[in-house]
């Protein structure tokens, strides 16, 4: 599950006394939002979507208000407004009226943990503010930890060195993003970000606000109940094929799914928060599905989640994707035979179907699981190419979206 935006990200971030502007709900008076005018000059104002929905700038759903009246009307525009997203639309319910921090300095943060190995993925820039895809990597780093001993103030010194960044800027981010690892280790996240965040100067001395927020955690985790966030958040309007994956929610193995695009070609299931972080970005709208299926479900659960995502996905997929780390606890083996065994089963019925197969993952009884997958493959002549642990997973992604464009344009040609 994910959340976005202040409405709930200066709570989470309050936990960890993580620096955010002053921010207001729907229900703020003229009065207040007159003396946020008075202090800031401005105030930003946004729409509250629930989940992981975002490019709401891009869509033009954030307005700088100058006036307590331009931000009210700005709130009859944005309090239902409409947002297309990854091909479905969606609709506000509220908005945020977020205190104007003017800034020379704009920092993108994220953390998230590497399914490759094991430890915990962050990636900074001073050139934040933007799609960090946009970015060439003279202007990125992406550094690497160990979970045990945790985020360290040397870490960021080392990193925003490597980037030649302003040496204003170091030591204060150095003081204050380590505490992002202290909340995402207590509870339950499996990625953070924060995308920007803002230099305020305070007492002539620069400060770090984060001035947007992005969140995804397990729910099967219970620590994230800590977080006291209200269930409102999770009624988002659900398809009916993530409405049948999630009535196997169990304590043992996530199903956690988003519809990503009904028309995608990539069908791919995804094991652990970073192959779904990367698989989602990387295939963006090729892919028919957003999901998480690690924590080491059983046979049965993982059979009938895979015939599941057949029955829906199946036949307009050109490339069926496994992707996920090195696992720790998961036995590849079986999972691989529960969505192989659908896979076998749906075939019989329908009879084969034109698709790609491609494996990306590690784990306990890996070689056995990819054994078991060929056997099933071989019989029905289906192709594909498996990669081990030691596989860059980004590298695998990339592989199935370019083989997915080769097969657009062999269907183009035949046509």
């Amino acid at each position: 599950m994910q959340v976005t935006g202040m409405r709930y990200g200066k709570q989470i971030l309050d936990l960890a006394d993580f620096p955010t502007p002053k921010v207001l709900f729907e229900n703020a008076t003229l009065e207040e939002l007159d003396k946020m005018m008075k202090e800031q000059g401005k105030c930003v104002v946004k729409p509250i979507f629930y989940g992981g929905v975002g490019k709401k700038g891009k869509a033009g759903l954030v307005q700088i208000a100058n006036s307590a009246t331009d931000a009210f009307s700005a709130k009859r525009k944005l309090y239902f407004a409409q947002h297309f997203f990854h091909n479905r639309l969606i609709q506000a319910n509220g908005v945020t009226f977020e205190e104007f921090i003017p800034s020379s300095y704009e920092i993108y943060f994220n953390l998230s943990v590497s399914t490759i190995t094991r430890k915990v993925n962050f990636t900074l820039t001073h050139h934040g503010g933007i799609d960090i895809e946009e970015l060439g990597p003279d202007k990125l780093y992406e550094g690497t930890f160990d979970p045990i001993t945790g985020l360290k103030t040397y870490h960021i010194i080392d990193a925003l060195s490597h980037l030649n960044a302003p040496l204003e800027i170091i030591s204060p981010l150095a003081q204050q993003l380590p505490k992002l690892w202290n909340l995402y280790n207590d509870f339950g996240f499996t990625m953070i970000e924060i995308n920007p965040i803002r230099m305020k100067m305070i007492n002539g001395r620069l400060v770090p606000i984060a001035c947007d927020f992005k969140a995804q955690f397990d729910r099967d985790n219970k620590q994230y109940k800590r977080l006291n966030l209200p269930e409102e958040i999770f009624a988002t309007e659900l398809s009916q094929f993530e409405e049948e994956i999630n009535q196997l929610r169990t304590y043992q193995g996530q199903s956690d799914v988003v519809v990503v695009n009904p028309f995608g070609t990539v069908t791919a299931f995804m094991f652990g928060g970073g192959a779904n972080s990367a698989a989602t970005e990387i295939l963006s709208e090729k892919a028919t599905i957003s999901s998480d299926f690690g924590g080491n479900p059983p046979y049965e659960k993982m059979y009938e989640i895979s015939k599941i995502v057949f029955k829906y996905w199946l036949k307009q997929t050109n490339v069926l994707l496994i992707i996920g780390g090195k696992a720790n606890n998961t036995d590849i083996y079986v999972t691989f035979k529960g969505m192989f065994d659908a896979l076998r089963d749906i075939i019989s019925q329908t009879g084969k179907q034109d698709f790609y197969v491609v494996v990306g993952r590690g784990g306990p009884n890996l070689i056995k699981g990819m054994s078991y997958a060929r056997d099933i493959l071989d019989n029905f002549s289906i192709p594909y190419k498996f990669f081990g642990y030691d596989s860059s997973m980004v590298e695998v992604v990339q592989y199935a979206s370019e083989l997915d464009d080769w097969f657009i344009s062999q269907k183009g040609e035949l046509k």
